[in-house]
């Protein structure tokens, strides 16, 4: 098939896009671990079986994003593009930068409250504009993200209401791991429980008053408007 310059272009912005968006969310996680008030969310699981467990937190975050993927394929069944099994190189890539996100905040110790939350609120709102980034491109998108778009589809929701809701799920799955493996709760706080209320709701704010996410979208449809794929 045959594509115009303004198409590679465009496609390429989307990629370049998609990467930025990506490198975001993944810092904006350990910025809401580092807060130590709970990690955020989306991790909550692979963080509670991070501690209890010898792998590392990127590492869960690898096999439970396999999971996230295959619940796209059940949800959307033939509606699920092909070029969204790309999700397993993407899962790679974020699933190590969390990782070495985790390791060049190494030395990140807030050390009261108040720096705990203002930590915290600034891991959401990074968090929350990776999200919107890594989405807007309409390529692929990181599995946990990519489960939050399949729901919404499906569900008809919007997206970042469908987060909220992904995100308390996921939050409650992690207390039951949290109080099997340690009678209490470990690995999470009110720092997750505001995450999880509040980064969908970003998003939403985001998607609607910066004007950067209405251009990286519009990078989705050609020159007459028609939408173009991902390929």
């Amino acid at each position: 098939m045959e594509y115009s310059v303004g198409h590679k272009r465009r496609l390429a912005l989307r990629y370049l896009f998609f990467v930025i968006g990506v490198a975001i969310n993944s810092f904006g996680i350990a910025v809401i671990t580092k807060a130590a008030l709970g990690t955020s969310p989306i991790s909550s699981v692979a963080y509670v079986l991070d501690l209890a467990f010898a792998p590392t937190l990127g590492e869960f975050t690898f096999a439970v994003n396999l999971l996230f993927i295959a619940l796209q394929i059940v949800l959307l069944r033939r509606d699920f593009q092909p070029i969204q099994l790309l999700q397993l190189v993407v899962n790679v890539v974020f699933s190590a930068l969390i990782d070495v996100s985790m390791m060049l905040l190494d030395g990140l110790a807030p050390t009261g409250p108040v720096s705990q939350i203002v930590l915290l609120l600034a891991g959401c709102t990074v968090l929350a504009l990776g999200i919107a980034i890594e989405v807007a491109p309409n390529v692929i998108v990181v599995p946990g993200e990519g489960a939050v778009r399949a729901i919404s589809s499906v569900s008809g929701k919007p997206f970042g209401s469908c987060k909220v809701a992904f995100d308390v799920t996921l939050v409650l799955i992690a207390l039951t791991l949290s109080l099997v493996f340690f009678h209490g709760i470990q690995g999470l706080g009110i720092g997750t429980v505001i995450s999880a209320l509040l980064v969908g709701r970003i998003v939403n704010l985001v998607n609607r008053h910066v004007p950067l996410l209405a251009a990286i979208a519009g990078l989705s449809r050609s020159e007459m408007g028609a939408p173009e794929a991902a390929m």
